[in-house]
């Protein structure tokens, strides 16, 4: 169950980090310009699009909800690596240092998939691709919630927690749509 999971995480981590070191080599890293709410609200047009794609059946713009899939994947990468990055950091990263920052909040990101994962029993396989949506959004809402309180939450996990369980149902969504 597990060594499946893994290979299929790392097939569709394998696509989404090409494209985003593609872009990297195209844009660099403009991205860094970006304040955390802007970050959020990028996952959530992606997000929201998804939903009216899944709703419509239709696409006006010829995008489908693989590439939103996996602009949200790339998106919240982005965002655990700002909210690791200070106003110090220089903006432009070279590429190896964006591909090891990538790296190492996807490998963090999994590591947390499968503790989850063991605890629920992989039920996310049994979940119909719109719920994952659905947890998406749910997310970039508590998100956007814990941005409006300054990042201050009682009894709540940070917003980094909420990027990462957010990558993984992309991840799931992509898995169930078969992208490897």
């Amino acid at each position: 169950m597990a060594t499946n999971t893994s290979q299929e995480f790392d097939s569709v981590i394998a696509v989404c980090k090409s494209l985003f070191l593609k872009k990297t080599n195209d844009y660099g890293t403009a991205w860094r310009i970006l304040r955390p709410a802007s970050i959020t609200d990028q996952i959530f047009i992606k997000a929201q699009r998804i939903r009216t794609l899944e709703e419509k059946k239709v696409s006006k713009v010829g995008e489908d909800v693989v590439s939103e899939y996996i602009g949200i994947i790339n998106y919240c990468a982005i965002a655990m690596m700002q909210l690791e990055l200070g106003e110090d950091d220089p903006y432009e990263l070279g590429v190896e240092m964006v591909e090891k920052l990538f790296d190492e909040k996807v490998n963090g990101t999994k590591e947390l998939m499968f503790a989850k994962n063991h605890d629920y029993g992989e039920a996310w396989r049994d979940m119909r691709i719109s719920s994952l949506t659905d947890l998406i959004l749910m997310k970039i809402l508590r998100v956007k919630q814990i941005e409006d309180n300054l990042g201050q939450t009682l009894a709540s996990e940070g917003v980094n927690a909420n990027y990462q369980d957010m990558l993984n149902y992309a991840v799931f969504a992509l898995i169930k749509l078969g992208v490897k």
